[in-house]
């Protein structure tokens, strides 16, 4: 792995940035709000919430897995809020925001992440955003890349269906006759997993027009990816007949088995050098947590190898929220969400297939955490897609405690999508849906901590994150 010096001597720049940002708001109550923002104006009730001067909101990272093992780490941002007397206070999320994440795990997983968001860079209507990421994270998830993903759960190594994933990951350990090149006796309990170092850089930057409702955006992404499969890793594995515990050697994983039937490329990995592209309109009133308005936007993802990327292919992906206020209890709001993307080009990595793109936040397609919450990530795989979620947030109370505001709701939800080989092909059918409730803790109103349980036909998932859904 790369050190993290760089990138840690980066973040601390990006600190300073952020502080004479924050230096260089005006201090006169009467300064006339520039036109390119006043389209985004606050509810007068966050306005009257909203906390000034520069704050910190972190939240420790737990987990278990199998193949990561033991993990803890921390996410944590700082916000730049500056005061009343600026005029762009009512009219922004925050002025400037750094966010860091760090994680490390017993079996040597680890990951590094830093953003940097400024709306409003300088008192202009440009916004930047920097990300730096560099992890390596043994646990990823692959079924396929083909709506043939839309069926039931099969082994690996082929055979019996499940309807279920409890039923799924008990099958899959237990021990079968090896075939060519494997051992003996083997388990699949990891063949369902693949590993991914990844390097990452993005700079992107948008321009507001119209009063803030309409940006134009243009980005640069480069990645440096390798990629790994656990064959011959000894796993969990159960005797058949008794279903004893014991271990095994690990099978041909289901990515290798694909790649090396060319169904898919790009498990070699290799540099991805990426250009985006995105027209947005957004008339959110508060981006961490809206209680109304639109944002929609076209965005597009190209790769080639005259920009330096070993791949090529062209990623398109459409997708709009709508936020609206009902008239129940102290603030709920009806949010809804509708994508629809696909990916072009004959040479298109797997690893590609994995995420819609987007400026707001990428999806993961078509499962996890932010698209359908009842299945797991990466489940249902194809070129195309479309899905839809709908939330019902409702807040409970919200209380003052030692300078910092906290507000406590929650939000029932139901998920639905489906993929599709060709975009042609993508309609009504074979849909696949989820459903769940969350919690959602908002602290100082800019930090979002949400605690989603979704539910699906074959399975039950427990979501714990920084941020909502969408």
């Amino acid at each position: 792995m790369p050190t993290l010096a760089p990138l840690v001597a980066l973040v601390i720049a990006v600190f300073s940035v952020c502080g004479d940002v924050a230096a260089q708001q005006t201090t006169q109550a009467d300064t006339i709000v520039p036109p390119f923002a006043r389209a985004r104006r606050l509810s007068a009730q966050d306005v009257a919430k909203k906390k000034e001067g520069t704050f910190f909101t972190g939240l420790p990272d737990l987990s278990s897995d199998p193949v990561a093992g033991q993990g803890v780490g921390v996410r944590g941002a700082v916000f730049f809020n500056g005061d009343r007397s600026d005029p762009l206070f009512a009219y922004t999320p925050y002025r400037a925001r750094v966010s860091v994440a760090a994680f490390a795990t017993t079996a040597e997983a680890r990951e590094f992440a830093a953003r940097i968001d400024v709306p409003y860079a300088f008192g202009r209507p440009w916004r930047l955003k920097i990300d730096l990421k560099v992890g390596d994270n043994p646990a990823n998830l692959y079924f396929g890349s083909t709506e043939a993903t839309l069926g039931p759960l099969t082994l690996p190594s082929g055979g019996a269906t499940f309807d279920t994933y409890k039923a799924f990951d008990v099958a899959r350990k237990t021990l079968r006759p090896g075939g060519p090149t494997e051992a003996a006796r083997v388990t699949d309990a990891l063949s369902n997993r693949f590993g991914e170092q990844e390097l990452m850089l993005n700079i992107k930057a948008d321009y507001a027009l119209g009063g803030g409702r309409w940006r134009v955006l243009g980005g640069y992404e480069i990645q440096r990816l390798r990629y790994r499969t656990f064959a011959t890793r000894v796993a969990d594995a159960r005797v058949p007949g008794s279903g004893a515990g014991t271990k095994a050697p690990n099978g041909i994983s289901l990515l290798e088995r694909d790649a090396q039937q060319g169904l898919v490329s790009g498990l070699a990995g290799g540099r991805v050098s990426i250009l985006q592209q995105a027209l947005l309109y957004d008339t959110r009133d508060f981006e961490p947590d809206p209680t109304k308005g639109i944002y929609f936007e076209v965005g597009n993802e190209l790769s080639a190898p005259a920009i330096g990327s070993e791949f090529t292919f062209d990623k398109l992906f459409i997708q709009a929220k709508v936020f609206r206020r009902l008239p129940i209890g102290p603030r709920t709001v009806l949010a809804g969400r509708v994508g629809v993307g696909n990916i072009f080009g004959g040479n298109a990595p797997f690893f590609e297939f994995q995420d819609q793109w987007s400026p707001d936040g990428s999806v993961n397609a078509l499962g996890g955490a932010r698209s359908l919450r009842g299945y797991r990530a990466n489940r249902f795989l194809s070129r195309s897609l479309w899905f839809a979620n709908a939330e019902l947030r409702t807040r409970l109370g919200e209380r003052k405690i030692k300078g910092q505001r906290f507000a406590l709701g929650v939000a029932p939800f139901v998920d639905v999508g489906t993929v599709r080989d060709r975009w042609q092909d993508l309609d009504f059918s074979r849909l696949r849906w989820s459903q769940g409730i969350g919690a959602r803790l908002a602290w100082n109103q800019s930090t979002i901590i949400s605690f989603d349980v979704g539910r699906s036909r074959e399975d039950r998932l427990m979501y714990l994150g920084i941020g909502q859904a969408f």
